[in-house]
């Protein structure tokens, strides 16, 4: 019997008719528009009058903006403190929920009540918080501690941190919930054993609870270092790029290439490079990783 006879009596027909509609959706949002975005890259358009074809004419002239350096170190930059602050926070909280009892669901929801919120309106809930009066929430808090009032938004040097701050709140809760989904996964006779052994919490976690974590962890790590290098709500919303471009990243100067000068192509190169320097990162990454799993 022809090999494509077997495959249809094995109901490999009804299958693929039963995810087409799933693969031509799929396909359509998001293969599509990868696809035509190369095309792009190539081409001086602003998606009205007819494309003129440019070559790598793009690409250079995306190299020679005198912005890109600014907006590559702000992203970097960005990146660098949400790993240093935002990064232990979920790891700290997951291990904290794990060693609850009675009210692990309870801490649980408390700790995913920022995602519920809409990016936007937290945004804008925090650019209240940081008013740089001396009348403003936080301002007010630390002049209780006798320091303050601090510029918050509205300086170079705090622009940046102040930003991290609030991504790191909108964002730890989906993260802790996946570390707290990992623990339960954890063989609840090693914490009992070393318990017998007289271990405390510190060396259960250090001993127990983070070997078992290690490897969401590479893999949130990975994860999270492309997320905030595509990160562009909350500089958007909060501060515009500014002050002085301080706080101007990749995909802000994407937006202001495609939606502002109305350059299609210029965006989509910068975006082309963006995308093939994340994969390379990333596939170094995992190389570089692949033995620390289960070391």
């Amino acid at each position: 019997m022809p090999p494509l006879s077997r495959w249809t009596q094995r109901g490999g027909l009804g299958k693929l008719l039963f995810t087409a509609p799933m693969l031509i959706v799929f396909g359509l949002f998001s293969w599509w528009p990868i696809l035509r975005s190369l095309v792009l890259s190539f081409q001086r358009t602003n998606l009205v009058t007819d494309p003129t074809w440019v070559g790598l004419r793009n690409f250079s002239r995306v190299l020679a903006d005198p912005l890109l350096a600014t907006a590559a170190w702000n992203t970097v930059w960005f990146t660098a403190l949400a790993l240093v602050v935002g990064f232990p926070v979920p790891v700290l909280l997951a291990v904290f929920i794990g060693e609850l009892r009675r009210t692990r669901t309870i801490a649980s929801v408390l700790v995913y009540v920022p995602i519920i919120i809409p990016p936007v309106v937290a945004v804008l809930l925090w650019k209240q918080l940081y008013d740089p009066s001396e009348h403003g929430l936080l301002n007010t808090v630390a002049g209780w501690a006798g320091v303050g009032p601090f510029p918050w938004l509205q300086s170079a040097e705090t622009a940046m941190p102040s930003i991290v701050v609030q991504a790191t709140w909108a964002g730890f809760g989906t993260t802790t919930i996946i570390y707290v989904a990992a623990l339960m996964s954890v063989p609840p006779e090693l914490y009992e054993a070393a318990e017998l052994d007289g271990a405390g919490v510190l060396r259960r976690v250090w001993h127990i609870t983070l070997p078992q974590l290690r490897p969401v962890i590479l893999l949130m790590l990975i994860l999270q270092v492309i997320g905030t290098f595509q990160v562009f709500t909350e500089p958007y919303v909060m501060t515009g790029g500014g002050p002085d471009n301080s706080t101007v990243t990749l995909l802000m100067l994407i937006f202001k290439y495609a939606f502002v000068a109305g350059d299609f192509g210029k965006a989509t190169a910068l975006s082309l490079m963006l995308a093939v320097f994340l994969t390379a990162l990333s596939a170094v990454y995992l190389r570089a990783t692949r033995g620390w799993k289960h070391s």
